[in-house]
């Protein structure tokens, strides 16, 4: 594949070629050493015909009976090999993986492996496009036979050889983001519960294809190798869904909500977001507010951990990345399970505030945790901005599946495949990257990988097997704080005084 311009690199410079493991032509080095052995070879039959050949007359009967000995030894030797097995033909060994072709490496790992997506948001446009009606003829031929206005129905999830993905049942923030009342998020509230019904009709509606959301890590990967279901647990999008309360929090994780993503575009009263709008309605880089978690952030991290449901980061403020994450002490311990970035990038290659930057994933690494890179052409391909706003430009040339395999390799070779993943975002998002235009191109993503290099197993890993890893240790952590007597957080109520 042609190299493409790295943008963030000098002008006119080609991007590292970082796809060359396995796959680099031979060096000078070992074109003299292949040329000095045909030289050799040459050689050696040179003077062998320019030496006299002796006749068969020439040898004594002593030394043909010693010929005629090391012939039958040879031959039995070659024998109890053959029927011992110590040697089988080629045609009698079955290929080793690295034999197969990409395309039977690609079926091999997703017959293998459930595909699993970080966050798809099929539930909103559901509700944009259809009224959440899900019975009616105009939504089930569309979703049954294909034509979804945007990247997912149940075909191109077949051909996609998807094998589950965390529901969004996104919420936009307040029209006034600033207002931390309950009162202002109480729509968000009431919005959240319809698109989790909406969720849970889903499944219920379509059983033989989704696996129940309340279900844990363990049953839902059973549900996918016994009878194919997509593993199918929810997320939510940022703490104002929950209106302040704890309550809500655990009401969520009893009806299959296995995240929540701590903001989403908008600071809430737990933590800062990454990004925000000003007064004229723009999309800006978050100003400091709490300068990460606040002390009920603090609070809500334990109670996520106790309930076993995993912290998502993205879309959260850098500040916040490094207080859940432990890296600032004197705050708060942060999440002592692993937590996710359902859907984000690498900084280093697209200078986004919604990315990850190098040292926050060092951290990734340190708690075992998991970046899934995002499909969303801003957050893939960018160039850094003077712009007022603090977001980056666009940068359409490499708004490609080849830059989304980038962004994973990038994150692999950092800290190491057990910590990369996919978030797409489809369903979310309005453009796609060109070769990547909707979960039926998983496939292609996938060869694209181990064109690139990436080894059948760490691509497993990031297909699904990370994901699945990390939610299931928050389980795993739930269960210990349970045992140990850590009690549910508690809401603050005032006081009422009765007559």
């Amino acid at each position: 594949m042609p190299s493409e311009t790295d943008p963030l690199l000098p002008r006119g410079n080609t991007a590292p070629e970082i796809s060359g493991y396995g796959f680099s032509r031979p060096s000078e080095s070992q074109n003299q050493i292949q040329d000095e052995v045909l030289d050799y070879q040459e050689d050696v039959e040179n003077k062998s015909e320019q030496q006299a050949r002796p006749s068969y007359g020439d040898i004594s009967p002593l030394r043909t009976l010693f010929i005629i000995f090391i012939i039958v030894v040879g031959l039995a030797m070659s024998v109890s090999f053959l029927t011992a097995g110590a040697f089988d033909p080629p045609w009698n060994k079955a290929p080793k993986d690295d034999a197969l072709t990409v395309k039977a490496r690609v079926d091999k790992i997703l017959a293998e492996t459930p595909l699993t997506d970080g966050h798809n948001d099929l539930a909103i446009l559901i509700r944009f496009a259809f009224q959440n009606d899900i019975y009616d003829k105009n939504f089930t031929e569309k979703w049954e036979k294909g034509g979804m206005p945007a990247q997912v129905d149940l075909p191109r999830l077949k051909d996609g050889r998807v094998g589950g993905a965390f529901w969004s049942a996104f919420v936009l923030c307040p029209k006034n983001g600033t207002d931390f009342s309950n009162g202002n998020y109480a729509e968000a509230v009431s919005t959240t519960l319809s698109q989790l019904d909406l969720l849970r009709r889903l499944t219920a509606a379509y059983p033989e294809v989704f696996s129940a959301s309340t279900i844990d890590s363990s049953s839902a990967l059973a549900a996918f190798k016994d009878h194919h279901r997509l593993i199918s647990p929810i997320g939510i999008e940022g703490l104002h869904q929950i209106g302040n309360s704890f309550s809500n929090l655990r009401l969520y994780h009893s009806l299959g909500v296995k995240y929540a993503t701590l903001t989403w575009n908008c600071h809430n009263s737990f933590a800062d977001a990454a990004l925000t709008r000003n007064s004229s309605g723009q999309t800006v880089a978050g100003n400091v507010y709490w300068g990460g978690l606040s002390e009920a952030g603090q609070v809500m991290i334990t109670e996520m951990n106790r309930l076993g449901m995993l912290v998502d980061l993205s879309h959260v403020s850098k500040d916040t990345m490094l207080d859940v994450l432990g890296a600032r002490p004197e705050k708060g311990r942060g999440s002592i399970a692993p937590v996710m970035f359902s859907h984000s990038s690498a900084y280093a290659l697209c200078p986004h505030p919604r990315n990850v930057q190098d040292d926050v994933l060092q951290l990734v690494k340190k708690t075992n945790s998991i970046v899934m890179v995002n499909f969303s052409p801003d957050f893939i391909s960018c160039l850094p901005s003077d712009s007022e706003t603090g977001i980056p430009d666009f940068y359409p040339p490499n708004a490609t599946l080849h830059q989304v395999a980038r962004h994973v390799k990038y994150i692999g070779g950092l800290i190491g495949y057990d910590h990369v993943g996919l978030g797409s975002d489809f369903d979310g998002i309005d453009k796609t990257p060109k070769g990547l235009d909707d979960v039926s191109k998983y496939p292609d993503l996938v060869a694209e990988l181990l064109e690139m290099g990436v080894s059948d197993a760490d691509a497993a890993k990031v297909l699904g097997l990370n994901m699945l890893r990390v939610w299931g240790e928050a389980e795993k952590q739930a269960i210990k704080m349970q045992r140990n007597g850590v009690l549910p957080a508690q809401d603050f109520i005032e006081k009422i005084s009765f007559l």
